[in-house]
């Protein structure tokens, strides 16, 4: 059994292999072992469940989760760790190591986790690299219906853009994809002091669970007519709508053209994005 890692402990197994955190892949190692455990417990993932890492580190979490007796999928960019955590998992059931970036482009999984995931229903549970969060999560959210939850640790900005409402100055494409496709909760706040280097921000716990009943039947249409409406959050709908090209056909009964995109829920964006045509 691999149990949580002390601070101590992490730095020994970066000593052995010569390596130290790189500030450039946002590596902030989470050394609370409770908050580790909570993470899992969290997430709702048991023996045999496939789970989806991004970001092992020196492998604190994925050794919880095989203690759980979870399948884990762990993806590292960074090659000094890949190794490390290759070395300590490599011969244990369950695991398998993907090397190099979690995604292919802003819009795909890497083909080396399609391939390793299978069609298999999985949960995210990551301690996520910060610049990876919000895409890798858009991804999972419209492009992977087979991804039933996710249960990561991000900064809390990204947390308040998940859970922001309509009218609030977060609220944007992922809060509307999010709440579109999950229920999203936030688990905890996690001050600077619960992570190894200490990071310039607060981070946050957060827990999506899929809906059965999504309000979308077509996520990847609805994450891309939000990304295109929320850059103009602060001018009139009817406007913002004519000038990028976009006629509602029909135009929604009970939507306001005079109103801003920023003031609608996602039901009432949803509606827009179907409705609308290029041209």
């Amino acid at each position: 059994m691999v149990s949580a890692q002390t601070l101590e402990e992490i730095r020994a197994l970066l000593d052995a292999h010569g390596l130290a955190p790189k500030k450039s892949l946002g590596q902030n190692f989470l050394i609370d072992k409770n908050l580790v455990r909570k993470l899992v417990d969290e997430s709702g993932v048991g023996q045999g469940d496939l789970v989806l890492e991004v970001g092992p580190g020196t492998g604190t979490l994925t050794g919880e989760l095989l203690d759980r007796g979870c399948d884990v999928i762990a993806c590292e960019l960074d090659d000094g760790l890949a190794r490390l955590v290759g070395e300590r998992f490599g011969g244990r059931p369950g695991f398998t190591l993907v090397r190099g970036d979690c995604l292919s482009s802003k819009r795909a999984l890497s083909p080396d986790i399609e391939s390793a995931i299978s069609g298999r229903p999985f949960r995210l549970v990551a301690n996520l690299p910060y610049q990876a969060a919000t895409p890798l999560m858009l991804v999972l959210l419209t492009r992977h219906p087979e991804c039933l939850g996710m249960a990561v640790t991000i900064q809390k900005e990204v947390a308040d853009r998940l859970l922001a409402l309509p009218g609030s100055k977060d609220y944007g494409t992922i809060s509307v994809v999010a709440r579109a496709t999950a229920s999203v909760r936030r688990i905890a706040n996690l001050p600077c002091e619960c992570f190894w280097p200490r990071p310039r921000v607060v981070s946050a716990m957060v827990g999506l669970e899929r809906l059965p009943d999504p309000l979308t039947a077509d996520p990847v249409r609805l994450a891309e007519f939000c990304q295109r409406v929320f850059t103009g959050r602060r001018k009139q709908l009817g406007g913002l709508l004519r000038s990028l090209g976009l006629t509602p056909d029909p135009w929604p009964e009970n939507i306001d053209p005079t109103v801003r995109i920023e003031a609608l829920g996602p039901v009432d964006i949803e509606r827009l994005a179907e409705g609308c045509r290029v041209g």
